[in-house]
């Protein structure tokens, strides 16, 4: 598997991550809950939004990945 394959990889599976919490989030009645899992997506954002900053650098510099 490329570097890549597992950056993608990654992210998907940051993405799913982040939609489990936010179901989580929403389901809940506990506050406290609720600020922890918004903690966690707030993490989860700003790291989704490097790996795709990356996946296009990646996709730049290596063309053959592009749409992999």
């Amino acid at each position: 598997m490329t570097v890549g394959a597992k950056v993608k990889q990654t992210l998907a599976t940051l993405k799913s991550a982040q939609s489990t919490l936010q179901t989580y989030s929403i389901q809940s009645e506990d506050e406290k809950f609720k600020n922890i899992c918004q903690q966690a997506l707030d993490i989860t954002h700003n790291a989704i939004d490097d790996l795709e900053e990356r996946i296009k650098k990646i996709e730049f510099e290596e063309p053959e990945y592009k749409g992999y």
